[in-house]
C-alpha cells in the first residue's frame, strides 16, 4: 500500500505527477470537504507536502496527529508554523540553493528594467511614440551604491552580479558576515541614506515584517530605487505607494506583494514602478530541481534515511 500524503497546494506539474505515481496523494486544496478529508487521514497520514506561498498552519497540523514531515516546495518557510512543527516532533524541509541563481538573475532584470526604464521603452515603441522623436534619457546603474537587505545565499548572488556593474556594495542584516568584503550596516535607515538602490533579499516572516519601513524608504529618497524579490510582508506597502506617488521615493521594481496576487490599483497606475508576478524561481530547470528536492526529502523520510534539506 502506498503511503498517504496530504497535499496542501498544487505543485510544479511533473513533480506532482511523480508524487502521485509513488504515493497515495490527497489534494486538500481541491477537496469538497477539507475537514472531512483531514479527519479521514488523521489516523494514518504522517506526510504533508505544501508550497512556499501556501505553507501549513498549526491548526491543520493539529488535525493530523500522526504527522511527522512537512515537505515544502520553496525556500521560504515563513508560511509554515515551523516553531509548532518542531515543538511537536514534526520535521520541515525546504528547497534551498537550487533557486538561488534564477532569483538573483530576476533581481538584476528588475533592477535594470527600472533603472533603464525597459517596460516604458517597450510601450514607447509599441505605441508609435518613437516615430515622433526619441525617448527621454534614463539613469545609469554604473557606480551606484547598492544596499542589500539580507546577505544570505540569494543576497550574495545578487551582490556578485551588481559588482559587474561597477557598483559600491553594502548590506544590512542581523549580524556581520565575517567572510564578506562588503560594507555592513546594522541599521537599515542608515543604509538607505547611503544607498542609491536598495534590494530586499531577506526571508519573510514575523522577524522581518515591515523591516523596510516608511523611514527607510524616505531615507532612500526621491532618486532612490527599491527592489523586492523577498516577500511583500517585509515592506510597509501603503507607505511605499504613498512615497512613490508623491515623489519622495524615486522608483520600485517588485516581484512580490502583500496579499498577492491582489496588487493595489494605486501601484498599477504608477509609471515609476516595474511589476512582476512573483516569478523569482519560475524557470523550468529551477522548478524541476525544487521538485526533485521535495521528492527526495519525502523518499528519505519514508526509507528512514536522514532528510536532505531539513529546516
Amino acid at each position: 500500500m502506498k503511503p498517504p500524503i496530504v497535499l496542501l497546494a498544487p505543485l510544479h506539474g511533473p513533480t506532482q505527477r511523480e508524487l502521485e505515481s509513488l504515493y497515495d496523494v490527497h489534494p486538500l486544496y481541491s477537496a469538497a470537504d477539507p475537514a472531512g478529508l483531514l479527519a479521514q487521514l488523521a489516523p494514518r497520514c504522517d506526510i504533508a507536502v505544501t508550497a512556499g506561498a501556501r505553507g501549513m498552519e498549526a491548526a491543520i497540523m493539529k488535525q493530523l496527529p500522526q504527522l511527522k514531515l512537512v515537505a515544502c516546495f520553496g525556500v521560504g518557510v515563513d508560511a509554515v508554523d515551523v516553531a509548532h512543527a518542531h515543538a511537536h516532533g514534526i520535521a520541515v524541509t525546504n528547497t534551498p540553493d537550487v533557486l538561488t541563481e534564477d532569483v538573483a538573475d530576476l533581481a538584476l532584470a528588475l533592477l535594470l528594467g527600472a533603472v533603464r526604464r525597459i517596460p516604458q521603452g517597450d510601450r514607447f515603441v509599441r505605441e508609435g511614440h518613437w516615430l515622433k522623436g526619441g525617448m527621454s534619457l534614463t539613469r545609469s546603474l554604473q557606480g551606484n551604491r547598492v544596499g542589500i537587505i539580507g546577505l544570505g545565499r540569494i543576497g550574495a548572488a545578487i551582490a556578485s552580479r551588481c559588482a559587474a556593474f561597477n557598483t559600491e556594495l553594502a548590506y544590512f542584516g542581523p549580524r556581520r558576515k565575517t567572510d564578506s568584503p562588503y560594507r555592513y550596516f546594522d541599521d537599515i535607515v542608515s543604509m538607505a541614506q547611503w544607498a542609491d538602490v536598495m534590494i530586499a533579499a531577506c526571508p519573510g516572516g514575523e522577524a522581518t515584517r515591515g523591516i523596510v519601513s516608511r523611514a527607510a524608504l524616505s531615507a532612500l529618497g526621491p532618486e532612490g530605487l527599491f527592489v523586492n524579490i523577498s516577500r511583500g510582508s517585509v515592506v510597509d506597502q501603503p507607505a511605499m505607494i504613498e512615497l512613490l506617488a508623491g515623489g519622495q521615493l524615486g522608483a520600485a521594481a517588485l516581484d512580490v506583494f502583500d496579499r498577492e496576487p491582489q496588487v493595489p490599483q494605486a501601484l498599477m497606475v504608477l509609471d515609476n514602478v516595474v511589476l512582476h508576478p512573483h516569478q523569482g524561481s519560475a524557470t523550468h530547470p529551477t522548478r524541476a530541481a525544487m521538485g526533485r528536492l521535495v521528492l527526495d526529502n519525502v523518499a528519505a523520510y519514508v526509507a528512514g534515511r536522514p532528510l536532505v534539506t531539513p529546516v
